[in-house]
């Protein structure tokens, strides 16, 4: 039963790319690439697929948030406008880094940019709520300096725990055909 169940999984796999005949070259199985179908279709995603979506945002998050802190602690400007300028740019990070990949797979310019809009906003948004929210009420973070220790501890925490809340975000999403489920597509 299980053989004969393998063999439709296939089958319909096959159908699915085009492969219609003995004579098409050979596709992999389901098991050479597991998670393949959490990639085209809603259904059970793996935490280890969120994670990875969620640790890709972090990365783009993480550059844009110290960035905007270098640059505004080094013009000497106050909380509110370099909290802001890191936001801007841990959102222009984790968008480029979604970018990157969709460009470099072929897709022209405005259809990479709806991509990353649709694939990263709701994360990177999630993520950037808890950072900050975790940098202001912790008492003397705000005023922290990047020679500190407090600075980076905080920062370090605060990108942890965005990781743990937004990586069930992402699951979520990803089940659904949402979120980074998009720009699997254009990794095959």
């Amino acid at each position: 039963m299980e053989q004969a169940h393998e063999h439709h999984e296939h089958h319909e796999h096959q159908e699915h790319h085009g492969h219609h005949g003995p004579h098409e070259p050979a596709h992999e199985d389901h098991r050479s690439h597991a998670g393949h179908q959490a990639h085209h279709h809603a259904g059970p995603v793996g935490w280890g697929m969120a994670a990875k979506a969620t640790l890709h945002c972090l990365t783009g998050c993480a550059i844009g948030e110290v960035l905007g802190m270098v640059v505004g602690t080094a013009f000497g400007w106050g909380n509110l406008p370099t909290m802001v300028l890191a936001i801007v740019l841990a959102f222009f990070f984790g968008y480029a880094l979604t970018l990157r990949g969709i460009l470099a797979a072929g897709v022209d310019f405005r259809s990479a940019v709806r991509v990353a809009l649709a694939a990263d906003t709701l994360s990177i948004a999630v993520m950037e709520l808890i950072d900050n929210g975790v940098i202001a009420v912790w008492p003397g973070a705000m005023d922290a300096h990047l020679s500190e220790a407090l600075f980076w501890g905080a920062l370090a925490i605060s990108l942890a725990l965005a990781f743990v809340v937004t990586t069930p975000v992402n699951k979520w999403m990803i089940g659904r055909g949402k979120g980074h489920a998009v720009v699997h597509q254009y990794h095959h």
